[in-house]
């Protein structure tokens, strides 16, 4: 499933193959939570700016519009008119940061609604059930999320039931593929790696799930509180322990230094809410650094966002007319923002895979990281 192309160094070019189609690695995966990229941004759209995976959240879409009506509507893909990869997040991040109260049990997690308050619980059958609900491309495994910060002796007991709440995703997902009405009956599982930034912890858990041979596997819990080096730290202790024929997938990282920091050090998936967040707020990556429109020096700037930038916003606007649209609230202003960040790294990671191809990783990496902290 995973055909590794080219090493270097630690970072490392691949096909990542599935029921829907290749996926070339590394990949960023464009994150449309309730099966939407917010921002006016349709599936379409992803296609023109060479999305290859689109990641929806199982929590969000069990709450709304229910996973039982995704599957009469014939499934993710067919519910949002995509015919490429869909990852499935199992919804175990947004139980722990959203659910205001919770109580954590072996079987699962009890918690209320974010929406209306509703009493809710899910465990790892449940959210296996969700995901083949949706019938996406991926599915992750439900864990807990414990917080960067929390003590040693907390962390080692949750990284300890998230192992076993693994060994029951595993089961129930190859139920769930067996039975005649499931609509992705190839439907595949990633585990998770946790252990907040206690090395030894970290190790001896990426050792025990590689032992369960699944599709692939994450690495969870940063990008929560803890430092860039700690983080850094973290995948470089990990990622030797986890199966080289697997890929490997960091979750919710992050900028484009984060990305290119860990691709270095052997990551392959990414994902992130920053290009789409900060793309409706004005704020737009470029290879000079980070611009935010809103600001008046940019009021009669007849500029692209960025010369030579072949999306939508930059073929044919400028930035004092987007700054008008996001000063006057206007909508566009906001979906103009987010597809020129989407496709600055969709096309930054198409560089990347070309650089790694091309054993000139490290140069692309530097002269990358120069530009952006070089500014305009």
């Amino acid at each position: 499933m995973f055909e590794i192309k080219n090493i270097d160094g630690c970072a490392k070019s691949g096909i990542f193959k599935t029921v829907h189609g290749d996926i070339k690695t590394p990949v960023f995966m464009n994150v449309g939570t309730a099966a939407a990229i917010k921002g006016a941004v349709s599936t379409v759209d992803l296609k023109n700016i060479n999305t290859q995976v689109e990641l929806s959240n199982t929590y969000h879409l069990h709450v709304r519009p229910g996973d039982k009506i995704v599957k009469e509507m014939g499934g993710l893909h067919k519910f949002m008119n995509w015919d490429r990869p869909i990852l499935t997040d199992s919804g175990g991040f947004q139980v722990f940061s959203l659910a205001k109260l919770r109580k954590i049990k072996e079987e699962g997690v009890y918690f209320n609604s974010h929406v209306d308050g509703r009493k809710i619980f899910m465990g790892p059958e449940e959210s296996m059930q969700i995901q083949s609900n949706l019938a996406s491309t991926i599915a992750m495994a439900f864990d807990e999320c414990p917080s960067s910060m929390a003590d040693r002796e907390y962390v080692k007991k949750s990284v300890d039931r998230t192992t076993r709440w693994l060994i029951r995703c595993k089961n129930e997902i190859e139920r769930l593929n067996s039975l005649e009405d499931t609509i992705n009956k190839n439907q595949m599982l990633f585990g998770i790696n946790q252990g907040a930034i206690f090395d030894d912890i970290r190790i001896e858990h990426a050792k025990e799930i590689s032992d369960l041979n699944l599709d692939g596997y994450a690495i969870g819990g940063l990008a929560v509180g803890e430092s860039h080096e700690e983080m850094y730290h973290v995948i470089e202790k990990v990622v030797p322990y986890l199966p080289s024929n697997k890929p490997v997938y960091l979750m919710g990282v992050g900028t484009p230094s984060n990305i290119l920091e860990a691709v270095e050090r052997g990551v392959d998936f990414f994902d992130c809410v920053y290009p789409s967040r900060n793309g409706r707020h004005g704020h737009v990556y470029t290879n000079h650094g980070k611009l935010n429109l809103l600001n008046k020096k940019y009021e009669l700037d007849q500029r692209p966002i960025e010369e030579g930038c072949g999306c939508e916003a930059c073929t044919h606007f400028t930035r004092g007319y987007i700054r008008h649209l996001l000063k006057a609230k206007e909508m566009l202003g906001m979906r103009l923002c987010v597809l020129h960040n989407l496709y600055f790294y969709n096309n930054m990671m198409e560089e990347i895979r070309q650089a790694i191809d091309n054993n000139e990783f490290a140069a692309y990496k530097k002269r990358k990281i120069d530009g952006f902290n070089a500014g305009e």
